[in-house]
């Protein structure tokens, strides 16, 4: 078994053998694999009863494969009630099955030990299919939040479903797993509809990180849909609210800046929280995966909702009504004076909103610099961050980076250097924030544009890619920077450890893959 958390293959403290640095506990993580084989289960029940799948069977997959993501559902109760939910599902289905005698291992659950235990080339493609759906589940997860959905992205999770639970070799599996980029590509162009439709296209807007005086509520995960139902809630009740981690780029959507109570970023890294959130007055509200096991200091200020869980945590349900974590706020009063707080480099500021739409806005000022030869290189510093030593390397090498270039970033690796002022360059940012993880899909419309302005593929574009990787959100983008044939792609803090010898051997020679070594060899590798 492979363990985001501890980003180390089985023999590790981590998930199903005991309890690792994530703090879920081996039972946890083993109901999480049995949700696995019964979403493996759904999917065979599926294969011939198509006609029969509705939209909340399709819910269902997609809270399924999102549940288990990492840091995303420590509640044995939960997990199990969702298992029992498919199994019901699967049954009306498949009726008959109920009565059968003997199990035909038709519409069985999928036994994931098999999976974990088998040969390392089949685990391998079978953990980047099944890591990366996840990953695209929690897009779709989003979008359809919002009344967004895509019917080709639904069908693919049953086929991937059910490729996983059958005994495929390589051949067979290996399209699959190029074809999980390709559909998380369509699946980040819709949750991009979803959300630039419903909150207005991302601008530029730089983000204080003091917290004023009085209550606040931090807000924590990825869903824009719960920060502005809290916001509405909170209006008027003299409550400021304030976003964490890959919550960020609320900032800059038109719908949600308009709320003047709306007023900051409070923390960095995620993998920070437990030390952050310790002594804070005031509640935090998760929505979504990057949720730590809260420390005794602060678990009676922690709120989920969504298919966030947490065993003695505040639970949000569908109605949500945030009275509750309203009320703790109120309580605990916050800050009797302003607190300046900075980023991990000191910065008392960061900015973002550079999304496709804003980026391509000024595509002919940032033509003719390149032209110019004000810019010369583009790097896109990026991904999931974790805890792992080695990761301050993405701090060291975008500090090195010269002054005639641009660094575009995204997701939650950039809390590494975010609050760095790196300068600008004819008035352009030499720091773009792109957004969260699934905002990737805005890197790709800019690099596809820059790549028809200079009428070139996007490998011949002025362009390096240096990527954190982390968890299932990770995988299914990669998979799709390879679906689009991105070559030269620098990967750490080290190459994911769930990927055989075999397969990754495949990928260096296709894709060149590589690991990241030092700043300052990457550096002049990259600039030649």
């Amino acid at each position: 078994m492979f363990c985001f958390q501890c980003e180390q293959t089985a023999g590790c403290t981590g998930c199903t053998r005991n309890a690792g640095v994530c703090g879920k506990k081996s039972g946890t993580a083993r109901l999480q694999d049995k949700l696995t084989g019964a979403l493996v289960g759904l999917a065979r029940a599926v294969e011939g009863n198509e006609d029969q799948v509705t939209k909340e069977t399709d819910a269902l997959v997609m809270e399924g494969l999102f549940t288990t993501i990492t840091n995303v559902n420590f509640n044995d109760e939960t997990i199990s009630a969702l298992t029992s939910r498919i199994h019901a599902e699967k049954d009306r289905l498949v009726p008959r099955c109920l009565d059968c005698a003997s199990a035909c291992g038709r519409n069985d659950d999928y036994d994931i030990d098999s999976l974990w235990d088998g040969d390392e080339d089949i685990r391998s493609l079978k953990s980047l299919i099944l890591f990366g759906i996840r990953g695209v589940a929690a897009y779709a997860y989003h979008a359809a939040v919002l009344g967004y959905t895509d019917e080709e992205v639904n069908r693919f999770f049953y086929k991937a479903l059910f490729a996983i639970g059958m005994d495929w070799d390589t051949d067979e599996l290996l399209p699959i797993v190029l074809e999980v980029g390709e559909i998380n590509l369509k699946c980040m162009a819709l949750l991009d509809q979803a959300n630039t439709e419903t909150f207005g296209m991302p601008t530029p807007t730089e983000v204080p990180l003091t917290v004023e005086k009085g209550p606040f509520i931090v807000i924590s995960g990825h869903d824009m849909h719960d920060l502005k139902l809290l916001i509405e809630q909170t209006e008027g009740k003299g409550i400021n609210i304030y976003t964490h981690g890959e919550m960020l780029p609320a900032h800059a959507y038109p719908e949600l800046k308009k709320f003047a109570h709306l007023k900051g970023n409070f923390g960095t890294a995620w993998q920070n929280q437990q030390k952050e959130f310790a002594s804070i007055p005031a509640p935090v509200l998760f929505t979504t995966n990057c949720l730590m096991p809260p420390k005794p200091s602060y678990a009676d200020r922690v709120f989920t909702t969504e298919v966030v869980s947490y065993p003695g945590c505040i639970h949000i349900g569908e109605n949500k009504d945030f009275t509750p974590v309203i009320e703790r706020a109120l309580q605990l009063g916050g800050y009797k004076e302003d607190q300046a707080f900075t980023g991990i480099n000191g910065g008392t500021k960061v900015t973002t909103g550079f999304s496709h739409g804003a980026v391509l806005s000024v595509a002919d000022k940032v033509v003719d610099a390149v032209k110019s030869g004000k810019i010369k290189h583009f790097f896109l510093v990026g991904g999931c961050d974790g805890a792992r030593p080695g990761r301050n390397y993405y701090t060291e090498f975008v500090k090195k980076t010269p002054p005639d270039t641009i660094v575009l970033t995204l997701a939650c690796g950039k809390y590494r250097f975010n609050d760095l002022d790196l300068g600008t360059i004819d008035g352009l940012p030499r720091i773009m924030d792109m957004g969260q993880c699934n905002d990737a899909y805005s890197a790709i419309q800019v690099a596809l544009a820059l790549a028809d302005a200079f009428e070139c593929e996007v490998n011949d574009l002025p362009l390096s890619m240096v990527l954190s990787w982390y968890e299932q959100k990770a995988v299914c983008i990669l998979l799709t920077l390879l679906h689009l044939g991105i070559k030269n792609i620098l990967l750490g803090p080290t190459l994911p450890a769930f990927i055989s010898p075999n397969v990754l051997n495949l990928l260096i020679e296709k894709y060149n893959i590589g690991p990241i070594t030092t700043s300052d060899e990457d550096m002049r590798k990259l600039l030649g």
